[in-house]
């Protein structure tokens, strides 16, 4: 039977010990039975250019991200390492409602490949890297998935996610952003854990 082994840490090797303190428990690999749960808030939640909307609802309905422009949004966020895999589950307690999307995240070479969506629409290759205590994941490459069709951005017009997880006193800050050539900023998700703790999992 395969040990867990958070993606994470196998791909950041002894990087790893150069994050602060909380972002090495939140990237840690969970034991079988265990779950990693946290609640917080997100000050910052898609994009207020609603012309963008409508584009976006393709994505809602598969469960990636949700279409509109929101402020100061509870979420809870459960995460598991099965085999060799991460799944992580953010809820978004919307005032139009509940949002929950599902990313799947496997090691691949010195960075990480995501799967998001249910099913999986949007899947990306990141590069890992860790400064003053900080993680930055940085697309590599981002691809959507069309019915039988998987497209990729072209290198002319490179799509460009960014992730920052950061120390914010005893817990951890967070920060997404999706930006497109001569765009600009297209979506953003950015926030912090009031909590987050390792437990037993729900039978």
């Amino acid at each position: 039977m395969t040990q867990p082994v958070s993606p994470y840490a196998a791909a950041l090797g002894d990087r790893r010990n150069r994050l602060a303190a909380p972002l090495q428990r939140y990237f840690d690999t969970i034991p079988d039975g265990y779950v990693g749960r946290g609640e917080g808030v997100f000050h910052v939640v898609g994009t207020p250019r609603k012309w963008l909307w409508p584009l976006l609802r393709p994505l809602q309905r598969s469960a990636v991200v949700p279409a509109g422009f929101w402020l100061d949004v509870p979420f809870t966020v459960v995460n598991r390492t099965i085999g060799e895999r991460g799944m992580g589950v953010r809820t978004f307690h919307l005032p139009t409602g509940d949002f929950t999307m599902t990313d799947i995240v496997a090691r691949s070479g010195v960075g990480t490949a995501d799967a998001i969506g249910t099913p999986a629409r949007v899947s990306a290759r990141f590069d890992l890297d860790v400064r003053d205590e900080k993680l930055l994941i940085t697309s590599r490459r981002i691809g959507l998935r069309i019915g039988r069709l998987r497209l990729g951005t072209p290198p002319w017009f490179p799509a460009r996610i960014r992730i920052v997880e950061y120390a914010e006193g005893d817990g951890h800050g967070m920060s997404f952003t999706l930006d497109l050539p001569l765009i600009g900023r297209v979506y953003e998700y950015r926030g912090s854990f009031r909590s987050y703790r390792i437990e037993k999992a729900e039978s």
